[in-house]
C-alpha cells in the first residue's frame, strides 16, 4: 500500500501495488506507477490546502523563489553545497519562526498544527 501524507495531516487515499501482475520486477520499479499518483495527489493536496491558508506576501514569495531556483539548479553539480544551503535555510526558519510558533494560535487538528509548530518553537518531547 502506498499513500501520500503531508505535515498537515493531509494523508492522501491509499493505494495498492500489484504484486502479483509486477511478477519479478523489483518493488522500486513496479510501484513507480502508483507512487507517481500518490504524489500527484499529494501536489493536488497541498495546492488545496495552500488556497485555504493565509497567504505569503508576494513580494516575499518572489524572494523565496528567487533563492529556491538557484539552489536547485546547483545541485546537478554541487550536491554537498545544495545540502549545506537547505541546513541553513533551516536554520533561518528556526530563527525566524520561534516566537511567531510559540505565540501561534493551535486550531484543529491540533495534533499535526502543534507538532508543525514544535519544529520551531524548541519545544521537545525530550526535554
Amino acid at each position: 500500500m502506498l499513500h501520500a501524507e503531508c505535515s498537515c495531516g493531509w494523508t492522501g487515499t491509499r493505494h495498492t501495488v500489484d504484486r502479483i501482475a509486477a511478477g519479478d520486477v523489483p518493488i522500486r520499479e513496479s510501484g513507480l506507477v502508483t507512487a507517481e499518483r500518490c504524489e500527484k495527489e499529494w501536489h493536488t493536496g497541498t495546492i488545496s490546502v495552500g488556497n485555504t491558508t493565509v497567504p505569503l506576501l508576494a513580494e516575499l514569495e518572489e524572494l523565496l523563489l528567487a533563492v529556491a531556483a538557484p539552489i536547485e539548479n546547483l545541485g546537478r553539480d554541487a550536491p554537498t553545497t545544495v545540502l549545506k544551503a537547505a541546513r541553513t535555510l533551516g536554520l533561518i526558519a528556526e530563527w525566524t519562526a520561534y516566537w511567531p510558533a510559540y505565540a501561534a494560535p493551535v486550531p484543529a487538528p491540533r495534533r499535526h498544527t502543534r507538532s508543525f509548530l514544535d519544529r520551531y518553537d524548541g519545544w521537545s518531547p525530550y526535554g
